[in-house]
């Protein structure tokens, strides 16, 4: 027995996805069911799921740590800072 399954998404998103499966020769009905049967054979959702905000809390904290030292070694004049554009590439190419 078949069923119907009704998705609200947004006309790029939709128009994205149909220009995608279309390249793969399969149209959104087939794309989907592709989808939902991977979910079923492997018991999850068959790709890494992240959010956006993804990093461990000690590599964030890390980078935090890094950014507070940059900023106290620009502040001491240890590392140079450039307000010009032309000056940090003269500098880079040693020109």
């Amino acid at each position: 027995m078949n069923t119907t399954l009704q998705i609200r998404l947004d006309q790029k998103m939709k128009n994205e996805a149909n220009k995608t499966f279309k390249s793969m020769g399969l149209d959104m009905s087939t794309g989907v069911k592709l989808f939902l049967a991977q979910v079923v054979n492997t018991k999850s959702i068959p790709f890494p799921v992240m959010s956006a905000d993804f990093w461990p809390e000690e590599k964030k904290r890390a980078l935090v740590r890094e950014a507070e030292k940059t900023l106290k070694d620009y502040k001491s004049g240890k590392i140079k800072g450039y307000d010009d554009v032309d000056e940090m590439f003269r500098d880079i190419l040693g020109k």
